[in-house]
């Protein structure tokens, strides 16, 4: 995995605004969204979707600065605390759970802590069942991360996980969940000893980043580009939502920063039921290539010479 610095490429002292900046940009260019079957491009979104969430976060930014997460997200083991993976002999101490978060083998912990007490055996031992001979415990719960793509996360829907027993499951993700919500899932942790139930699972959900949504809160917010022609002459023009897209009308001489807004369209609140709204700003956008008949209209436009648009920057100057 590469250093999520050169991925987004930005400094190692780049500021919160500088790092989302970055990623924001690089998302609108290599989301899958926008390049359909393109599978550079898909693997591109994943690596800088990746750095993104080691580096707007926080305390994972802090983390891998100090070398104790790598560039996946993953602990970075002690050095001697446990066994050489290849070396241990109850195997493997960190793996790798279909691109989430590592689980610490809690077993192979225990076994090196209380594996050559008189009483106690892991697994293999004495009376030759798992766990803990003469020592009942119900089973270590787990905790991990899942990255979740915006619209599954704004609709609701399955996602399929790795369990580090290697059980793979479904799970429902609900309407409106949030970056940081945490689910569980009951009796998919560790296993118990001596007839105890089985831990449970906590999944902590990161929601991935879209290539042109931004949620705030419940509302959702995106950048429109209209033509010249729809904003100077106004229109219905299709907008995209997380529910699908509706038609928007938009007002004679509207201008670049206009900010529409579409009721009930944003996420749902599942404390009250209740649905944000979907906030459009418009940005007027050129053709790639300014025909002749557009050239020669500006030319011949007197009125356009007759306003400045950079007026208010004066008294700043």
């Amino acid at each position: 995995m590469s250093d999520p610095y050169s991925v987004l490429g930005v400094p190692r002292s780049a500021s919160e605004d500088e790092i989302r900046k970055a990623f924001r940009k690089l998302a609108k260019k290599h989301h899958p969204d926008l390049n359909p079957g393109d599978k550079a491009a898909e693997a591109k979104f994943k690596e800088i979707s990746q750095a993104n969430d080691i580096l707007s976060d926080p305390e994972k930014r802090r983390r891998y600065d100090a070398g104790e997460i790598d560039a996946s997200g993953q602990e970075v083991p002690p050095r001697g605390f446990y066994r050489d993976q290849a070396g241990g002999a109850g195997g493997t101490k960190y793996r790798r759970s279909g691109g989430h978060e590592e689980f610490v083998d809690m077993g192979g912990i225990f076994s090196e802590m209380f594996g050559n007490r008189r009483g106690f055996g892991y697994g293999g031992g004495p009376g030759g069942e798992e766990g803990f001979e003469g020592f009942d415990m119900s089973g270590l719960p787990v905790s991990y991360t899942l990255t979740v793509p915006f619209l599954v996360a704004a609709r609701g829907g399955k996602q399929r996980v790795n369990l580090p027993n290697g059980k793979t499951l479904d799970i429902d993700i609900p309407e409106g969940a949030t970056d940081g919500q945490t689910l569980r899932l009951k009796g998919q942790g560790m296993p118990g000893s001596g007839g105890k139930p089985a831990g449970d699972a906590y999944i902590e959900i990161r929601v991935q980043p879209h290539a042109f949504f931004e949620a705030r809160d419940n509302d959702v917010h995106m950048e429109l580009p209209v033509t010249l022609a729809e904003a100077a002459l106004g229109g219905k023009v299709k907008v995209p939502t997380v529910g699908g897209p509706v038609m928007l009308n938009v007002p004679a001489g509207s201008n670049t920063g206009a900010s529409l807004r579409l009721k009930g369209r944003g996420l749902l609140d599942r404390k009250s039921g209740q649905r944000g709204d979907q906030y459009v700003k418009l940005k007027v956008v050129l053709p790639d290539k300014v025909d002749d008949k557009l050239k020669a209209f500006l030319e011949s436009w007197d009125a356009g010479r007759a306003y400045d648009p950079r007026k208010d920057m004066e008294q700043f100057t």
